[in-house]
């Protein structure tokens, strides 16, 4: 099929409509779409193949699909079809146009709590990324909010974690986005964050001042206080500081305020490990030695809930959407090669204040002993 064949609904500023999603088996899917991806070509890029190129860099898909595409016009350098054996060079603008299909998330729903003028502020629910990024464009909050609320175009200034519920704040103009990142930027944002963590967590208000590392590659944190690496051996990282505060216990787990005077990567999470209490269902940064019974917590999946929401029990119907013959992902709903199981980690932002300005946020149902 070639992309010329293809007739695509006339365009729209809007993200995403009500239409664009399908709810089952306790998930929001994503109706597929279609979506051109655009890109230039980088110093690593240049001189390979096209062909080459997109077989060493993008490995969701067979090289014989990339073979295909570009014979096709699904691939295109600088708007034009090239063999497959066209050699890229430096600058040059490729497309790629693709039958889109994106990861669910929970169906919880993005409640409004403020709804002003210039800012709207919403409870952030777990397993939603704030804005378009990777997979996920439509299962965003932003496009979320513009499919059942008509909320556009919104401006997004601070990023959360994808499994964290939260406080989110969201300006409605350029220059209120301004206003709130200059004050986040200057250190006048304070954050109040609260989280369920294991055993019983010291009842004396606990500061915790470690450096944050984070490594891309593996996608989490490590904590290391600034004295501990002895000599004049440098401190990997960057400066990180965080205040914890008991809430209550009982004696199997703790509540926790939390308030993070510096804003790192995981920092929280890592932190509260770094205190021997690590979030009770966090399975990125549970302690090794943490009893087995902890780690079923962590990665809990109720025996129903699971066939429920395994990607193969998708039932296809020709009302959902219109198969594509060259996608990778096509007949199946959910897109090649995702398996998780989404659940809300329980971290959860309650309040951000800044000079002259303060939101709050309900806590959400686990937190409670």
């Amino acid at each position: 099929m070639n992309t010329t064949d293809i007739v695509l609904q006339p365009s729209s500023p809007k993200l995403s409509q009500k239409q664009d999603y399908i709810f089952h088996g306790g998930r929001r899917h994503v109706r597929p779409y279609y979506f051109e991806f655009i890109s230039h070509v980088n110093k690593r890029w240049t001189g390979k193949t096209i062909v080459d190129l997109f077989a060493d860099e993008f490995k969701g898909r067979p090289r014989d699909y990339y073979v295909g595409a570009v014979k096709c016009g699904r691939i295109k350098v600088d708007g034009e079809t090239v063999p497959v054996s066209y050699i890229v060079k430096s600058s040059q603008k490729i497309t790629h146009f693709v039958h889109r299909h994106e990861p669910p998330v929970m169906t919880d729903d993005v409640q409004i709590l403020v709804n002003e003028p210039d800012v709207v502020t919403v409870c952030k629910p777990a397993s939603i990324p704030v804005h378009p990024c990777g997979q996920y464009r439509k299962n965003t909050v932003v496009g979320i909010l513009d499919a059942e609320h008509d909320l556009g175009p919104l401006f997004p200034i601070h990023r959360l974690d994808r499994l964290v519920s939260a406080l989110l704040i969201i300006a409605r103009t350029a220059a209120k986005a301004d206003f709130f990142r200059k004050q986040i930027e200057g250190g006048m944002v304070k954050k109040r964050y609260i989280a369920k963590v294991i055993g019983v967590f010291p009842e004396d208000e606990k500061v915790v001042d470690a450096n944050i590392n984070y490594n891309g590659s593996e996608g989490r944190s490590t904590a290391e206080e600034a004295n501990s690496s002895g000599g004049d051996k440098k401190v990997k990282g960057k400066p990180a500081c965080t205040k914890f505060t008991r809430i209550g216990t009982n004696g199997t787990h703790s509540l926790v305020l939390c308030e993070p005077v510096t804003g790192r990567t995981h920092q929280i999470r890592v932190h509260l490990q770094y205190t021997g209490h690590p979030i009770a269902n966090d399975p990125l940064y549970l302690n090794h030695d943490v009893d087995n019974l902890e780690t079923k917590i962590a990665k809990r999946i109720d025996a129903d809930e699971r066939k429920m929401a395994s990607p193969n029990d998708y039932v296809y119907s020709s009302d959902d959407f219109s198969i594509d013959p060259m996608c990778t992902n096509c007949p199946k709903l959910i897109p090649q090669g995702y398996e998780e199981h989404d659940e809300a980690l329980w971290l959860h932002c309650v309040r951000y204040s800044g000079t002259g300005w303060e939101y709050e946020c309900p806590y959400p149902s686990w937190a409670s002993l």
